[in-house]
């Protein structure tokens, strides 16, 4: 017969065993997360040593630091692009010779005029593309049926790629900027909805089981719960695809277009001005860091307790 103690069912030998290795386990848990403590004994190179500041998992870095880390990620680009750009290579343009292209842009006025075109069809294009987002996300994100109408149309057009629709544009649209409008509104619309529908997925079941039981119907959860629930999430998604909205502008600007900085670009290449195509890529990428960082703040203020 084998030996039971009295506690239980097991063998008494298996349980001292099962108990010491429980022991081991909590004591390297234990060990591995506790913070190293002044005068305790805590020595570099042991279990309980403090995390790094820098390197620590989701640790928070003071903002001087992470000015600091911004400002030599921006001037390791343009070591990179001076140390290019002195080649015997004339097909990259060096950056004095692109701020000499861009202020005499801005000089003429050529600039400034092609900026408001571009940022004009951008707001007006990805502006829709952000209420069909809004609405179709929201609503396949929240109610089944939706989701179930919804999923197989868009999963079907999402795949057509959006510059291959501009004969067609041309055909329905003509040549003027409603199909400019519309390849930005078509190159991003679908990619709104499917992230705004996570979005509304991501508000916690419990949230909405608790409104239940408090009495709240359907409409009210979805516009005093997971409406307000996604709008960080929603910012974000616009703050993301607002990338594709540029990238489509650039395709949109070869439709007929006289003005616009996709417009200018192409015009510049074209006549091989490499130092007003350098610079006006460099104004692609400082409006889409102005417009993140613009877009990131609307977040933190609007809904704060979502800051990460």
């Amino acid at each position: 017969m084998t030996t039971v103690d009295q506690a239980g069912s097991w063998p008494a030998g298996a349980r001292a065993a099962a108990g010491d290795a429980v022991t081991d386990v909590a004591t390297d848990v234990v060990g591995d997360a506790a913070p190293a403590v002044p005068g305790e004994g805590a020595t570099p190179g042991t279990r309980g040593r403090r995390p790094s500041r820098l390197l620590g998992i989701r640790t928070e870095v003071p903002a001087s630091w992470r000015i600091g880390f911004g400002v030599i990620g921006v001037l390791a680009i343009l070591a990179l692009w001076f140390w290019s750009s002195q080649g015997d290579s004339a097909l990259i343009a060096t950056p004095s010779e692109s701020w000499s292209a861009f202020t005499q842009m801005v000089g003429d006025g050529t600039f400034q005029t092609d900026l408001w075109a571009s940022a004009q069809r951008v707001l007006i294009g990805y502006g829709i593309s952000m209420v069909i987002g809004i609405v179709l996300g929201i609503a396949t994100g929240t109610f089944a049926a939706v989701d179930a109408f919804f999923e197989p149309m868009i999963g079907f057009l999402r795949y057509i790629p959006a510059p291959a629709l501009i004969p067609l544009f041309l055909l329905l649209l003509g040549i003027d900027e409603s199909p400019k409008i519309w390849l930005i509104v078509v190159g991003t619309a679908f990619y709104n909805v499917l992230m705004t529908a996570d979005v509304a997925r991501a508000v916690p079941r419990e949230m909405i089981n608790a409104s239940y039981t408090l009495g709240a119907g359907r409409w009210r959860i979805l516009r005093r719960v997971i409406l307000p629930h996604s709008v960080p999430g929603i910012i974000d998604v616009a703050r993301i695809n607002l990338a594709a909205a540029w990238s489509m502008l650039v395709v949109a600007e070869l439709l007929a277009a006289q003005s616009g900085l996709g417009y200018q670009l192409i015009r510049s290449q074209r006549f091989r001005a490499i130092d007003a195509m350098f610079a006006i890529l460099i104004a692609f990428g400082v409006i889409g860091l102005l417009s993140d960082v613009l877009l990131r703040q609307v977040r933190n203020r609007v809904a704060p307790w979502s800051r990460p």
